[in-house]
């Protein structure tokens, strides 16, 4: 059957990549070792065959002869969708040809539960001609299923043997390449010579850190964002009566709303980082925000734009203690209903969460995430902090305005667009990359393509160990090896830069309009970098 399409997307499958210098023939690379910290013995125990592997750089090497053999590599996408995840496929479908013609390309479905019921189709040339460029993950679906018990391990295991995978390709998160690293570590165990490599995905924008400079998808994501607040801030400042509450994606770190905050300046913009350093109570940012919308309304201007992270109440510190006491009270069984939870916390945690509307008290309760805790992207914050705010210009004697709010939340807009410039290209990278690892026999890797500030002939690559990202982490009560969560760095640039800027979009209305990702034109514009890669 016929794929329908726009015309935008039957010119974007036009659209070819810049492949780095350093990728350009997969025959010519070889790998240079480069030694890395590692201290942590716990996790030492956890991976005992992956803890001592080096960090590579890829060189330029001596010319070297095709494949012996074809390779046959698995890929898989796991978790939430993000823009280019079909270009890594692109790039690791193409180099692997590249490698040897005969290579093949097995494609697993519906994510990492595809893998454990092997359900999986091969991907073709002819298959990949109306994927190429596009958003979404629907040529081979997704899912937020685990591989991490070991009857799963094993199932992988046989699976992979079965179909004689040199490598397998897992496409995802923090919690989807933690998978990746139980899965090398347990291969190894095994003799199973299936090579595991992970490639960095989510439009949070939290799995960075010295080596992987950005996840895929954030740059796309935060311009589809950013087109949309420009837009709302246009309207309040044409409608001049209303205050628009905008939460964004970005469970557990606000690099999201940072972004979007550089490219639109809004007139308040909450950074749960910045909030957890402070130490700030709920009330304060009510009264912070109730402040703001007083002053601008003795300056006649009773509209405005306020970007709430997700996981805002995550980062305030009397919410945290009382997530805490929820997710303990829901690991050891306990009653997670309205009427009597106030009976099992502690006495400030019940008196906050008394406090708190009737309707955010039953979404605490009443969503759990796979590891057991609470699903704060269900818990409404912009309209807790409408709420709240609502009752607190109610006793504000300073305050003769009329203050209309509404609420709004961004975040599936984002995650399967048209992937920008930056993320086709960076994504065909990435994929490339990782069939050259897998061609190079080397497991337990992320794929880390650096230098993004640079032309794209000008990219380095590398593969960074897994195990050198993991930490322990309480999932249902108990540690957990999980790959760290990168978190918005205060003492940063793009940070700075914003604080430099608010107090002046406070009260005066400085809103940027960025408009739609473009595609075509003056490469300032179709080339452009989101501002937290700029800034660095």
């Amino acid at each position: 059957m016929k794929k329908e399409m726009s015309l935008l997307q039957k010119e974007r499958l036009l659209y070819r990549s810049q492949i780095p210098d350093i990728l350009q023939d997969p025959l010519e690379v070889s790998l240079e070792e480069v030694p890395i910290a590692k201290e942590n013995s716990a996790i030492r125990e956890l991976f005992p065959k992956t803890w001592a592997m080096p960090l590579f750089s890829l060189v330029k090497g001596k010319k070297c002869i095709l494949a012996k053999r074809p390779l046959r590599v698995g890929v898989v996408f796991s978790g939430g969708q993000a823009p280019g995840g079909h270009n890594v496929i692109c790039g690791l479908f193409d180099t692997l040809k590249k490698i040897h013609p005969e290579s093949s390309l097995i494609g697993f479905q519906d994510g990492p539960g595809g893998i454990l019921k092997d359900r999986a189709i091969e991907i073709t040339e002819e298959l990949l001609s109306s994927y190429r460029n596009q958003g979404g993950f629907d040529l081979l679906g997704s899912g937020r299923g685990k591989i991490e018990k070991k009857e799963d391990l094993e199932l992988s295991e046989k699976v992979a043997r079965s179909r004689k995978l040199d490598g397998l390709v897992i496409i995802g998160g923090d919690d989807s390449n933690t998978n990746a690293a139980l899965l090398a570590e347990f291969f190894l165990q095994k003799g199973c010579e299936t090579k595991i490599i992970g490639v960095p995905k989510t439009i949070d924008g939290d799995l960075q850190n010295e080596h992987v400079e950005i996840s895929f998808g954030f740059d796309t994501a935060c311009k589809v964002f950013s087109e949309e607040i420009g837009n709302i801030a246009k309207d309040a400042l044409s409608a001049k009566k209303y205050y628009h509450f905008i939460k964004l994606m970005g469970r557990s770190a606000s690099h999201v709303a940072l972004e979007c905050a550089l490219q639109t300046h809004p007139n308040l913009t909450l950074i749960g980082e910045e909030i957890l350093e402070k130490r700030m109570k709920l009330q304060e940012i009510v009264d912070l925000i109730a402040d703001l919308i007083v002053k601008r309304s003795l300056a006649k201007r009773n509209y405005g734009v306020i970007l709430i992270p997700e996981g805002i109440i995550e980062f305030i510190p009397e919410m945290q203690a009382l997530i805490q006491e929820l997710n303990q009270i829901a690991a050891t069984g306990g009653d997670m209903q309205t009427a009597t939870i106030l009976s099992l916390l502690s006495k400030d945690p019940a008196t906050l969460f008394s406090s708190l509307p009737h309707s955010i008290q039953e979404e605490l309760l009443l969503g759990r995430d796979p590891h057991g805790n609470v699903l704060l992207s269900q818990v409404e914050t912009e309209k807790l902090f409408i709420a709240m705010v609502t009752e607190a210009l109610a006793k504000r004697k300073d305050y003769a305005g009329k203050f209309q709010p509404l609420s709004h939340f961004f975040g599936y807009e984002g995650r399967s667009a048209l992937p920008s410039n930056f993320d086709a290209q960076y994504c065909t990278a990435l994929g490339t990359l990782a069939a050259l690892l897998v061609h190079l026999e080397v497991t337990g890797m992320m794929c880390a393509i650096g230098h993004v500030k640079e032309s794209v002939s000008q990219w380095t690559a590398k593969a960074v160990p897994l195990t050198s990202l993991i930490h322990l982490e309480m999932r249902k009560g108990e540690k957990k090896p999980v790959i760290k969560k990168a978190l918005v760095d205060l003492k940063k640039k793009p940070f700075l830069t914003f604080q430099e800027a608010r107090e002046k979009w406070k009260l005066q209305d400085s809103y940027h309009c960025p408009g739609p990702v473009q595609f075509f034109g003056d490469r300032k514009l179709c080339d452009s970098l989101s501002a937290s890669l700029y800034l660095r």
